[in-house]
């Protein structure tokens, strides 16, 4: 059974996801949580910053890492609405987080499991403990729509 926190705080990325679509960006949404409170958030934001580091959770690091005045990020969960790729996780890991929460699976970039699982690499200093699968219908919902709403625009081959 989830956790109800679990099941909060993916809602609030996904309501960040949804300030990714509004701009036009692959709507992808982070919250990073401290102590059970929202310490920052993120969506996706590569294509209107120009930067292809822009990911959520990367966004929602930065923000955090601001906040709490530290680049590390010890006892922080981020919450996730499509599992992160390998850039992403490095940054995670850097960060120290205690815990990954993702929504959507990603067949072709997902680092967390589909694809490779970066935090199950041994050798690695850091170890972040990894929950999948959350409201993973609802995240996958929001990609589908988003993705099915630019084909009918002609904007996606």
């Amino acid at each position: 059974m989830t956790d109800p926190r679990d099941l909060n705080f993916m809602r609030e990325a996904i309501s960040q996801a949804h300030n990714a679509w509004a701009l036009g960006e692959v709507p992808v949404g982070a919250v990073l949580v401290k102590d059970g409170e929202i310490v920052a958030t993120g969506f996706n934001q590569p294509i209107g910053t120009h930067d292809p580091t822009a990911h959520a959770e990367i966004m929602a690091l930065r923000a955090a890492a601001t906040m709490l005045g530290n680049y590390r990020l010890p006892g922080c969960e981020l919450y996730v609405t499509l599992e992160p790729c390998a850039m992403c996780c490095g940054a995670m890991m850097h960060a120290r987080l205690a815990r990954v929460v993702y929504g959507a699976s990603d067949p072709k970039t997902g680092a967390c499991g589909s694809v490779v699982n970066l935090f199950a690499q041994e050798k690695l200093n850091h170890h972040t403990a990894l929950v999948g699968g959350v409201l993973a219908d609802d995240c996958g919902r929001v990609l589908k729509e988003f993705f099915a709403e630019r084909r009918a625009r002609g904007m996606v081959s």
